[in-house]
């Protein structure tokens, strides 16, 4: 009976060569516990690599002439517009636009929402009051018209438009940043830090800004989403990125409005890639929420190391 007995190995107990590295295992578990989350996580990996290989991923320029009004077909995987242009290469140059657009707003609007929210949290007495009366009043007046004013002074562009941008989501980031620094700032160690005569850069690097990482982290992957949208609906518009370098919103509007019932597919695939984009950083971000929220992650929503 002893001899038929099995022998079970605790996980610990195997070879160091037969455990895999623990980053495929977080991905693994990622991936089984949040499958919207690694879809998500994909399509931001396509989106990432389209716009850092497009010269080598369209088999056009964005701006050459090939065929004229051809449906999709083995050589154009998604057709050619009324210049002749293919779509697919013109779709794949334009990812470039929205990871430079989204990643370069977002990073300058959690920049300047941090140093805003931080700061207002810490100081506290007359200093936030009147800081928090200036963020009232700057999400007070409505996005769209901030946006185009500042676009219709400065001029379009790529930099005017991530400039916009930044300066309308950094008020609404600037608030929930506040909220978090001021749950960390009553904790005792932050007391303790200030009873054993920690200054107070010393504090903010060491023990405020670690604590509030996860919520500027998912912030600003939720944020991308929203800017790729925004920045398309501005290029609808023409005050995006100036032609003839293509931009998705840009694609809709003109010749993919004119000719839709001609050639639906010149407005279909630039659709589908905003879409695709704005779901992906949508559901990562939801994602990375549930496992970085440790109020969430008792409820299961964490990988468990």
């Amino acid at each position: 009976m002893a001899n038929s007995a099995h022998t079970i190995v605790a996980p610990d107990a195997l070879p160091r060569s037969w455990r895999l590295p623990r980053p495929v295992v977080l991905t693994v578990r990622f991936c089984r516990r949040k499958p919207l989350g690694a879809i998500g996580a994909v399509i931001i990996l396509a989106l990432l690599l389209m716009a850092i290989f497009a010269d080598r991923i369209a088999p056009y320029s964005y701006d050459e002439s090939v065929a004229r009004m051809k449906p999709p077909s083995a050589r154009f995987w998604m057709g050619t517009d009324n210049l002749g242009r293919d779509i697919w290469s013109r779709v794949v140059y334009g990812a470039r636009i929205s990871v430079t657009v989204g990643f370069a707003t977002v990073a300058l609007a959690t920049l300047l929402a941090t140093v805003i929210g931080v700061s207002s949290a810490y100081v506290g007495g007359a200093y936030d009051i009147v800081v928090q009366r200036v963020v009232d009043a700057w999400m007070s007046f409505p996005a769209l018209v901030i946006v185009l004013s500042l676009l219709a002074a400065l001029g379009p562009g790529l930099l005017n438009l991530i400039l916009a941008l930044s300066i309308i989501g950094a008020a609404g980031t600037s608030r929930v940043i506040r909220g978090a620094t001021l749950s960390i700032v009553q904790n005792p160690y932050v007391e303790g830090a200030h009873a054993v005569g920690a200054g107070h850069g010393r504090i903010l690097l060491l023990y405020v800004l670690p604590n509030i990482m996860a919520t500027i982290i998912i912030l600003a992957t939720i944020g991308l989403g929203t800017v790729i949208l925004a920045e398309s609906a501005l290029s609808f518009l023409g005050f995006g990125v100036p032609p003839p370098y293509p931009s998705w919103g840009a694609m809709l509007s003109g010749s993919g409005r004119t000719f839709m019932y001609h050639a639906p597919w010149m407005a279909l695939w630039p659709s589908v890639a905003i879409s695709l984009a704005v779901f992906g950083f949508n559901m990562f971000g939801d994602a990375l929420r549930d496992i970085l929220d440790p109020r969430l992650r008792g409820a299961g929503g964490g990988l468990r190391r």
